[in-house]
């Protein structure tokens, strides 16, 4: 299989107090946290190329550049769109908007991956004693 920029994924998080930057330390407030938000992001990227890769073959992340523009509450749903925009070789890099029901833009980015072979990667892993 081939992976070709335009494929593109959505997903969305309904924040809930473990979302928030108070719960996983990444601030005091409760609002929708950091690292949670660039998570669903990742997660959409994945989503977008999972079924374009083959077997035994996966994506893993290497570089993230992440613009949290606004605060969500728990309750808000935000949902978050990832388009794969550059293809070179093994690296994909994918644009993401991630916007709340509000129509508020809650983030924007861009999550480069690497396409690997799942058991070689993870032989790397046990091999380097982790």
């Amino acid at each position: 299989m081939t992976v070709e920029p335009g494929v593109r994924a959505t997903t969305s998080i309904l924040v809930g107090d473990a979302d928030t930057a108070s719960s996983v330390g990444s601030g005091d407030v409760p609002v929708l946290a950091t690292p949670r938000l660039l998570a669903v992001a990742e997660a959409a990227t994945v989503e977008a190329v999972r079924k374009h890769l083959g077997e035994g073959r996966t994506s893993v992340g290497t570089r993230v550049e992440l613009k949290h523009l606004a605060p969500s509450p728990v309750g808000a749903r935000v949902t978050i769109e990832a388009e794969l925009r550059e293809v070179d070789g093994p690296r994909l890099v994918f644009a993401f908007s991630a916007v709340d029901d509000g129509g508020t833009i809650v983030g924007s980015g861009v999550v480069h991956r690497t396409i690997v072979d799942r058991a070689r990667f993870l032989a790397r892993l046990t091999a380097s004693g982790q």
